[in-house]
């Protein structure tokens, strides 16, 4: 037995220092975003007898149901009654959801156009009568003030460093095992993703923002998809750092743009013409791989439009804050996502057509509420399956080899059997990186990317990579209750649920536990397209993180400009004038 060498001892030592690394980055940021306290923000109250009820949200159900936001128990009130709204401008308005009772503001009726309310308005729901009492901005701030700071308790500089180790540990093993031509290229591409995420960090706490968990755990899987393409195509390392950098501005754009909710609210058609417009040059004039016409090639560079309508589609679903409950508005959103599952269908990416139905799913609940809208939703996707199974052979194949992929391991049951004989020949902690076989199989390094980070980083580098995933869909859930407005809470929602339909597809496709679709892995399949659709997504969840001072996406509640309403401004000129008045008096 031939005895090891110094470099044999160096890939062993890393193999375990990265499973260590891997772990404490998930772990601390884990526990960041969700062991710090969450205070809700308070915008407004409403006045029920003597109680004070506070208005946490910028849409809010008023009714008797366990799900309106604000909850009255009285006679004739409907289960959802009203919705109270705000605008980033602070007008508030009252509409009447179709309750059996009535909504009135004062002696003025609020129908399906709504009523504005000013503060110490009445609001009236079916006879009860509410008050409203606005908060003025030096309250707001004051309030603010007191809510807790994200990252106080486990700080993400510390976070970051260990991540950097991670990245170092895994450049380390790309150099021990690559050829000598691809050292400067992989050593790039790996510098430039840590002076990235440092910059990143560097800047979000230069504007006074320490809530980074999201970025470090997207950074972590990205260094994999690096590690994945240094594999596979070394020579394309210039071009994947590239990616990776417009990936992180794309992501700060429009995270920027998301901040003015009304700006975001105006371009909804605008995005859904575009993302129709994607979609259709796709049908006619893309190209065919693997079976699928989801390829675009312009001015020789090839990327996926579905991957950035998937974004557009995230958008105008959550992007309509006018009114909630309104069904013309839902019935929009089902026309524009009926055909964007068909022009998908029709291009044979049903891959992608089942995460956009399964993101369609979420969004239509949380926009209505409604548990028969789903219903009937999936009831019309089973029949349109079955229709396309039958009307498409190499779909029904996928189908057919379902669970009998090791009956054909040289035909239909070629990819998922080689990506499950890399995993196990992978272990625990990998071959150690540039060291396995199944980067060279075609789409390895997209459709079977968990397979290959499997085999050379080990089943629990690639675990890791999932419990990444889970972590973000966690927090994102639990950020979505005390999200401001809808708009980030449905938006947040909905890319989690993309990522979380992807990582599924992708994993257990290649695993033989879920027919075959060769849809990417967030973040860590090889690709500019999935990488920048990704990036952009975690933008909304971003958005969804309403912890004080901790998305750059999230304007400071204290500098929205204050209610314009005549008789408050003639009151806090009265105020003031009377805190001068006593303060001369004191003086004298």
């Amino acid at each position: 037995m031939d005895a090891l060498s110094f470099w044999d001892y160096m890939l062993i030592l890393s193999k375990y220092a990265l499973v260590i690394f891997s772990f404490i980055v998930i772990e601390r940021s884990l526990r960041s975003m969700l062991s710090e306290k969450y205070d809700n923000e308070i915008w407004a109250y409403i006045r029920s007898g003597k109680e004070r009820i506070p208005v946490y949200h910028w849409e809010n159900l008023l009714g008797r149901s366990a799900s309106a936001d604000i909850r009255i128990y009285a006679p004739g009130i409907s289960g959802v009654h009203a919705v109270l709204s705000r605008n980033d401008k602070g007008q508030w308005k009252v509409y009447d959801v179709f309750s059996r009772g009535g909504v009135w503001i004062n002696e003025t009726q609020a129908g399906y156009g709504g009523a504005p309310v000013h503060n110490g308005d009445t609001i009236n729901l079916a006879g009860t009568r509410l008050g409203f009492i606005e908060l003025e901005e030096e309250k707001i701030g004051r309030l603010e003030k007191k809510r807790s700071v994200a990252g106080s308790r486990v700080f993400p500089a510390v976070t970051l460093i260990w991540l950097t180790l991670f990245q170092g540990a895994l450049l380390m093993q790309h150099l021990m095992s690559c050829e000598a031509e691809y050292a400067g290229r992989i050593s790039l591409a790996f510098t430039a993703v840590i002076v990235l995420e440092w910059f990143c960090y560097t800047a979000m706490r230069m504007i006074n923002k320490s809530g980074f968990e999201l970025e470090t755990l997207a950074f972590f899987m990205t260094s994999l998809g690096i590690s994945v393409a240094a594999s596979s195509t070394p020579e394309d390392m210039y071009k994947h750092a590239i990616l990776v950098i417009a990936s992180v501005f794309l992501f700060i754009i429009l995270g920027w743009w998301l901040r003015n909710l009304r700006r975001a609210s105006s371009m909804r058609i605008p995005f859904a013409m575009l993302a129709l417009a994607l979609l259709g040059l796709n049908l006619f004039a893309g190209n065919s791989i693997f079976g699928a016409k989801n390829w675009l090639t312009i001015a020789g560079y090839s990327f996926q439009p579905s991957e950035f309508v998937k974004v557009f589609y995230v958008y105008v679903g959550a992007a309509t804050l006018d009114r909630l409950y309104v069904k013309q508005n839902l019935y929009e959103f089902v026309a524009f996502s009926a055909i964007c599952v068909t022009a998908l269908a029709l291009m044979g990416d049903f891959g992608s057509a089942l995460v956009f139905f399964i993101c369609f799913l979420i969004i239509s609940f949380m926009r209505s509420g409604s548990i028969a809208t789903v219903v009937l939703a999936v009831s019309a996707a089973v029949i349109a399956g079955l229709m396309a199974v039958s009307a498409r052979p190499y779909v029904a194949a996928r189908f057919a080899t379902w669970g009998h992929a090791w009956d054909d391991i040289f035909d239909k049951g070629y990819q998922q059997v080689r990506t499950m004989s890399a995993a196990a020949a992978g272990g625990l902690f990998g071959k150690g990186a540039g060291n396995g076989w199944l980067q060279s199989i075609v789409a390895a390094n997209t459709d079977m990317v968990f397979g290959v980070v499997s085999e050379e980083q080990g089943l629990l580098i690639a675990m890791s990579s999932i419990l990444a995933i889970c972590a973000i869909a966690v927090f994102a859930v639990r950020s979505a209750r005390h999200c401001r407005s809808a708009f980030y809470s449905i938006a947040s929602c909905a890319a989690v649920t993309i990522m979380l339909s992807q990582v599924a597809l992708n994993v257990f496709g290649s695993m033989d536990l879920l027919p075959f679709t060769g849809v990417t892995f967030p973040f860590m399949s090889r690709g500019g397209s999935s990488l920048i659709s990704c990036w952009m997504l975690l933008a909304y969840i971003k958005g969804s993180d309403n912890r004080r001072e901790a998305s750059f996406v999230v304007r400071p509640a204290e500098k929205y400009s204050r209610w314009e309403d005549p008789r408050l401004q003639e009151n806090n000129s009265g105020n003031k004038a009377g805190k001068a008045g006593k303060a001369e008096v004191k003086k004298s």
